[in-house]
């Protein structure tokens, strides 16, 4: 399948995938919020039924006291005067076979009279009555008024029938904000859970009370109908993540199986130029100017044994690939001069440099270069980190290769390789020991690999109990610097 394809068909993947996450979301949000407003809404209701009950309560309280004794007096007058009245008018209506002379029409009329002033009179007297009690309620104690008692059973009662089975705390203060009392353990947090009702409404504004409630639980109620869709999101949130890790792997894998083309290509070029000196130092040794020299005969038994063993190193580099995928490395630790290893490295590095018309020296300076490594990984490492300086070299001007070594504070060993190559991104530094990552060379084409060199190099400086770190500018060059701790 193509890049093209699979990627094409992960960006709708991820979509349908945020979008549905999105559609949840979005659901919950709308859930929440109806439901918050219906629980509002039944506060509301409670509370105002509270507060007419306790209106109720109060006008049945100045009814017992008698404030409306005289009414009944009127009351019953009235009733007795009609009584009387309806009883005239029958006998009035019974005379004359129910016809009505004008004397009797005059008496009607002024029994009609009599009846509206009555009405008049008893409404006036009512009107009187209302009025007191509005100016004397408000002087009793709210305390009496609303009775805490009977306020917690109005609220239960009101709440229950409004389905609201939940714990509440009350508290009842005045217009200043002090609180004349309330319930056990009411400490609302958010002023959002609280709810305010104006008890007894028509009191003067300057001794006006109100009633707040607020419900400890209130946010488990609210979202408690939603838990069954909490596991349907998380579900949904994994199934996104496990699907960018696949994705990741089969981009992964996809990578893994183009290097997997080019491994026997790359294997060529790997092996190539400790293959080409061994077979030019064997040319050389059939020149019978060469067998008489034996200056000449020891160079070049000395190249071709530092090449069989190079060659040895990059079959070793190979079967290493495998290493990053163990727990831990098997390594053969011992006691070695970094000094001479490193002198025996640029020495045989030297021809490979030189064919490309570059030059590399080696300032040896540190005095105690004892360190406890691996002889054939520490070797490794080294050619490594030459082999990058070859690979990335600026074909503009001359090679050159610098490694030097030094002595440094808490009795560390100081390795630095530096070249004059094209240099590496800043974006790029912190990648470059990465494992499979490889540093974009523009429009070359020549330079193989695997990803894997510096991410070897790493892991090895890690092992001998080591740092490495890079420094590189574009266009300038590169230096690697590792610090070993010394015997």
């Amino acid at each position: 399948m193509k890049k093209s394809t699979i990627l094409f068909l992960t960006i709708i993947m991820a979509l349908a995938f945020v979008g549905l996450l999105y559609m949840q979301i979005v659901y919950m949000d709308n859930m929440v919020r109806m439901r918050n407003e219906h629980f509002s809404e039944a506060v509301k209701r409670s509370l105002y039924s509270v507060c007419a009950k306790l209106e109720q309560d109060e006008t049945k309280y100045f009814l017992d006291e008698g404030f409306v004794s005289g009414s009944s007096l009127y009351s019953s007058n009235i009733l007795s005067d009609n009584n009387i009245n309806s009883g005239d008018k029958n006998k009035i209506f019974q005379q004359d076979g129910g016809s009505l002379s004008n004397s009797h029409k005059d008496a009607f009329r002024s029994m009609q009279e009599d009846l509206k002033g009555q009405y008049l009179y008893q409404r006036g007297l009512l009107n009187e009555i209302i009025l007191s009690i509005l100016s004397q309620s408000s002087d009793r104690p709210i305390e009496e008024r609303a009775d805490s008692a009977v306020v917690k059973r109005y609220l239960t009662f009101e709440f229950e029938n409004n389905g609201l089975n939940i714990p509440f705390k009350f508290a009842l203060v005045n217009r200043g904000g002090t609180v004349i009392y309330e319930s056990h353990d009411y400490m609302p947090q958010t002023k959002d859970k609280v709810y305010t009702q104006t008890l007894f409404p028509n009191d003067p504004i300057y001794r006006m009370n109100y009633l707040k409630v607020y419900f400890p639980t209130k946010s488990e109620y609210i979202f408690s109908s939603i838990n069954y869709m909490i596991p349907a999101f998380v579900l949904t949130f994994i199934l996104l993540v496990v699907f960018v890790y696949t994705v990741i792997v089969a981009f992964r894998q996809k990578r893994l199986s183009e290097m997997k083309n080019d491994f026997i290509n790359n294997m060529t070029h790997e092996f190539k130029t400790p293959i080409s000196t061994i077979s030019l130092a064997a040319q050389m040794l059939n020149d019978d100017s060469v067998r008489k020299s034996p200056s000449m005969l020891t160079h070049i038994s000395t190249v071709i044994n530092d090449e069989t063993k190079r060659l040895r190193f990059q079959v070793e580099k190979v079967l290493q690939m495998s290493m990053f995928d163990k727990q831990k490395t098997i390594l053969k630790i011992q006691e070695l001069d970094a000094n001479l290893a490193i002198s025996n490295v640029v020495h045989t590095y030297n021809i490979k440099v030189e064919k490309y018309g570059g030059k590399i020296t080696a300032n040896l300076d540190a005095e105690n270069a004892l360190v406890n490594v691996d002889e054939m990984h520490f070797t490794n490492v080294i050619f490594n980190l030459l082999d990058n300086a070859v690979k990335y070299r600026n074909e503009d001007v001359p090679l050159l290769l610098n490694v030097t070594t030094r002595d440094i504070a808490d009795e560390r060993l100081e390795i630095a390789i530096s070249d004059n190559g094209i240099g590496i991104k800043k974006e790029d530094l912190k990648k470059v020991f990465e494992k499979f990552y490889r540093v974009s060379t523009g429009n070359r084409h020549d330079v193989k690999g695997f990803g894997l060199g510096l991410a070897y190099v790493k892991k090895m400086v890690n092992e001998f109990k080591g740092d490495i770190r890079v420094e590189s500018e574009l266009g300038i060059g590169t230096k690697f610097i590792i610090t070993l701790p010394l015997i």
